[in-house]
Formats: structure tokens, C-alpha cells, sequence
């Protein structure tokens, strides 16, 4: 009988949906969530905090994982706070309101530890230096553009975010992490395409005009472009459309359409046109100046991409004699950052018009040793190494997937000194630190937090080539 017992305390527990149950919150998981332990089995919890004894249900069973919602707190962590914003329960926006700032600062570190723990089975992470999170002084109103869908609800236009894990657009009159003027100038546009009556875009009878509102603002400039993204190329009542913007809006110096009559969840289409104003809003970071269209990338939160420009100066040490590669490069913002106190920078991207707009950038700035191309690092690297040029540092800055395995193995071949690895996503960050190890060590981690009250975190590492 005692073995029979025993045996059945072995066995794991099944969660159905609809189970509640007990569960003690051990950390944060990488999209906010809380992450307990039901047993052995993973639960994720929205809105749960590590040090909670929570009361859960379940509501949706995965074959390694479960997902629940908060029934009832048992034990509230002390870092648990009331969410300034009023609809933080229901836009899904951002998803660690609730969790004091400091704290929030701890959880990315963890999260950035816990990626690590899972992907990079090569590397020792409890010797790892992974250093505090920086943060923000003024965590708040950071984001320099907001792209709000619209919609029509009552016979009023609406324009925000669609609801956590709904389809049901969630009017933002008023946003907390976005800057001020940007806010205000999408209801005041708003307010123009009602009083207009200018049909807004249905995306189930695929019928309507305007499906987006784009507003951008130069922090230190203080200049503002809007896009209006239409499903249609002809706008109706267009000339008195931009006639409001500027009465009504006169510090908007750049006004665009984007044309995007697709099916898709893109904001962005092919096709954009200047409507009135200037092609461009300029923004500056440090010393260098920038000039932003309509579909330009650049970091939303420009007061914290000079810390992380910073780190990444920190970590790739320069003495004034080094060669870089900066792969990814975009408009060559990290490049121009480092160019000053390098020999030369060689940067590459696979869109022209980045391209086009690195070398303006440079050209602008007086910089003579940068030299940009179209193409992949896997195809340039090889290239210039061949030629007689190989860098000193290279510097990679890849979407969230990661850098391309090709680049990986063309880094492992070339061996540069050092790489500097900027990084989006923790996940991809581990796994491509995993593959490295085969020739590097990481010499540290710097997490900045890019994005306050959300779960996202940025992180700079150096690695250095191992002495063979």
C-alpha cells in the first residue's frame, strides 16, 4: 500500500482547464508574465510578481507549459504598485505597470540570467559578469512615435491599440510612455477626420480610407511629422485635410501619406508621398544629427539610445587605430558614434535606401574613414579579409531573430579581436553567445532598459577572442 502511495505522489500532476490551484511566483518571464511551478509543471500568470503565493485558474494547456489568470492573491509582493494608467489592464501596450521601477530594473537582469540558463549551454552564467540594468531618471513619456490604427465605434474615430489578446481597438486619448506631442497631435487629428467625415478604414469589409496614424517627434528639435497610412491613394477632401493640420497643428513640419491597400498586419506600404512640408524632421543623439522620413528607423526612446551608443563605445575600447565592421548598420547611427575614435568604419546593410541615407549621414558629419555597401557581412567579410583588410571589432546590432547563422560562422572564420553584440531579445542574444563560445569568451553583459514598464530589455556584451 505504502509503495502504491508513493507511487502516485511520483506521478505528475495533469492540469486541466478550469483547475485552480496554489502557486508560489518565482520570477518574471520574458514576455511580463509571472512564472510559477504547479508540480514540476511550468505556469505562466499575467500580471503575477515574483515572492506572490497566488490562487490561480487555468486557461489554456500546451504540451510543456500551462497558462492561468489570478483568482486571488494570497501574498502580495511589496514591489507591487497600482498602475498609473488607466487602461494598463486592458491594452496590453505594457505589461509590468505594477511592478516598481527598481524591481523592473532586477527582473531584466533575470530575464536576460534565465535566456542565458536556457540557451547558452557552452557558457557558466553563475561566473558571467551581467551587470545592473540601467534605467531611466524619468521613466515615463519616452517613446517618440506612436503608431495608432483607427477605427470607428458610435460614429466616432477612434485611435489606439488593439486590446490584449483581443481585436477590439482600445481608444488612447492619452498615453503615458509615449511623448506628450505626440499624443496630442493624433487627437487632435482625430478630431479633423470626424469633423471632416473622411471614411475611416473597416478591415472586415476592407472598405474606408485611413487605416493608421503615425506621429513622430524630434525630442531635441522639437519637430513633428505625421503619416497618415490610407488603404486608398485619393483622399477624400484632401486639400482641406491639410489645410486643418496646419491651422490647426502649425508646428507639424512634415505631413505624408503612406499608401497600404494590402491585407496584412504591416502599418507600412511601398508607396509614400509628401502631402505638405518637408520630406524629413531632424533629430539629434549627442553631437550627431539626424535626418527622419517617413519610414526611417531610429530608436524610439533617444534618451536612453545615448547610454546604450555609450555601453557599446565602452565595450568596443577604442585607442584610435582600430578597423570596424558595423553589420546591420542601418543609417549608421553606431558606426558615427564610434568613427570619431576609430581608424575606419565599414558598415553594410541589405536596404538601399538605409545605405543611401548612412553615407548622407556621414557625408554630413564630415567623417572621411566610413565606407558603406549593400550586402550581407557573411558576403563582405570574406571579402575584405581576401583584399587584405580585416577589422579589429565588429559591431552587430540584429533584428529580434538574431544575427544569421552564416554571419555567425563568417565571425568565427574572420576572428576579429572583439565583437560587440547589441541585442533586442535575450533569447537570440544566448543562442548566438552559445555558438561564439566556440572561439570567444564574454567578457560581460550590460542590460539597459530601452523600453520602462515593459518587458522588453536591451543588452550590449563584449566578447573578446580566447588566446589559442
Amino acid at each position: 500500500m505504502r509503495g502504491t502511495d508513493m507511487a502516485k505522489r511520483q506521478t505528475k500532476v495533469k492540469i486541466r482547464k478550469g483547475d485552480q490551484f496554489p502557486l508560489m511566483i518565482q520570477r518574471i518571464g520574458i514576455n511580463g508574465e509571472g512564472v510559477g511551478y504547479f508540480q514540476k509543471q511550468v505556469v505562466f500568470v499575467p500580471g503575477a510578481l515574483p515572492g506572490e503565493e497566488v490562487i490561480v485558474e487555468a486557461t489554456d494547456i500546451h504540451p510543456t507549459y500551462a497558462e492561468a489568470n489570478i483568482k486571488r492573491i494570497r501574498k502580495r509582493s511589496p514591489n507591487r504598485i497600482k498602475p498609473p494608467c488607466p487602461l494598463y489592464d486592458q491594452c496590453g501596450g505594457c505589461q509590468l505597470q505594477h511592478l516598481a521601477y527598481e524591481a523592473q530594473l532586477e527582473a531584466k537582469r533575470d530575464i536576460v540570467i534565465q535566456a542565458l540558463r536556457r540557451h547558452a549551454r557552452r557558457l557558466d552564467v553563475d561566473k558571467l559578469d551581467i551587470r545592473p540594468t540601467i534605467g531611466m531618471d524619468d521613466p515615463w513619456h519616452y517613446r517618440n512615435k506612436s503608431q495608432f490604427q483607427v477605427g470607428m465605434k458610435e460614429g466616432k474615430v477612434l485611435a489606439g491599440l488593439y486590446g490584449l489578446n483581443s481585436h477590439r481597438l482600445i481608444d488612447l486619448s492619452e498615453c503615458r510612455v509615449q511623448h506628450p506631442q505626440t499624443t496630442r497631435v493624433t487627437n487632435i487629428i482625430k478630431t479633423i477626420l470626424q469633423d471632416l467625415r473622411i471614411p475611416i478604414y473597416n478591415e472586415r469589409t476592407r472598405t474606408g480610407v485611413v487605416r493608421t496614424i503615425v506621429a513622430r517627434v524630434g525630442f531635441h528639435t522639437g519637430d513633428i511629422q505625421v503619416v497618415l497610412v490610407t488603404a486608398t491613394k485619393d483622399i477624400p477632401r484632401q486639400e482641406l485635410l491639410i489645410d486643418e493640420i496646419r491651422r490647426r497643428l502649425p508646428e507639424v513640419k512634415s505631413i505624408v501619406q503612406n499608401i497600404n491597400g494590402e491585407k496584412t498586419s504591416l502599418i507600412f506600404g511601398d508607396e509614400t508621398e509628401v502631402l505638405a512640408g518637408d520630406e524629413y524632421i531632424q533629430e539629434t543623439l549627442g553631437d550627431l544629427s539626424f535626418e527622419l522620413s517617413a519610414r526611417a528607423f531610429f530608436q524610439l526612446n533617444p534618451i536612453q539610445t545615448v547610454k546604450l551608443y555609450d555601453e557599446v563605445k565602452k565595450a568596443a575600447a577604442l585607442t584610435g587605430t582600430e578597423r570596424i565592421v558595423d553589420a546591420y548598420c542601418g543609417v549608421g547611427t553606431i558606426g558615427l558614434w564610434l568613427a570619431r575614435d576609430a581608424n575606419e568604419v565599414r558598415g553594410m546593410d541589405t536596404i538601399p535606401e538605409a545605405i543611401a541615407d548612412a553615407k548622407k549621414n556621414a557625408k554630413k558629419h564630415g567623417f572621411t574613414n566610413t565606407h558603406y555597401v549593400v550586402g550581407k557581412a557573411e558576403y563582405w567579410l570574406p571579402k575584405w579579409v581576401n583584399e587584405g583588410w580585416k577589422p579589429d571589432v565588429i559591431i552587430v546590432d540584429p533584428p529580434r531573430v538574431g544575427c544569421d547563422r552564416a554571419l555567425l560562422e563568417t565571425i568565427l572564420r574572420v576572428r576579429p579581436q572583439k565583437v560587440v553584440y547589441v541585442s533586442c531579445n535575450p533569447s537570440s542574444l544566448a543562442r548566438d553567445l552559445d555558438t561564439l563560445a566556440a572561439a570567444y569568451r564574454v567578457d560581460y553583459i550590460q542590460p539597459v532598459d530601452m523600453f520602462p514598464h515593459t518587458a522588453h530589455v536591451e543588452c550590449v556584451a563584449q566578447i573578446v577572442l580566447r588566446e589559442t
